[in-house]
C-alpha cells in the first residue's frame, strides 16, 4: 500500500509526496491534476496558497525544524 511522506524543509516549504488528498475547510478536494508530489507554503507569502510558489526566498523566511519526540496527547474529556 503506498504511503505519504511529508518533509518539512528548512527555510522553505512542506513537501508532500505519495498517495494523498488535500481538502479545503469545507471538505472539498483540490484537483491536483494527477500530481503525486506538491509543496505547501509555510512562510505565508505565496500568491498561490496553500501551495508554495517559492516566495519564501524573496521574504527571507527562516525556520529550521529537527525531528523530535512529541509528548503524549492530552486525554479527551469524558
Amino acid at each position: 500500500m503506498p504511503g505519504t511522506t511529508i518533509t518539512i524543509r528548512n527555510n522553505g516549504s512542506i513537501r508532500v509526496e505519495g498517495d494523498f488528498t488535500i481538502l479545503d475547510q469545507e471538505g472539498r478536494a483540490f484537483d491536483l491534476s494527477g500530481r503525486t508530489a506538491i509543496s505547501l507554503c509555510r512562510c505565508g507569502h505565496s500568491a498561490n496558497k496553500p501551495f508554495c510558489d517559492s516566495a519564501h526566498r524573496e521574504c527571507n523566511f527562516t525556520s529550521e525544524v529537527h525531528a523530535r519526540v512529541l509528548p503524549p496527547p492530552a486525554p479527551k474529556p469524558a
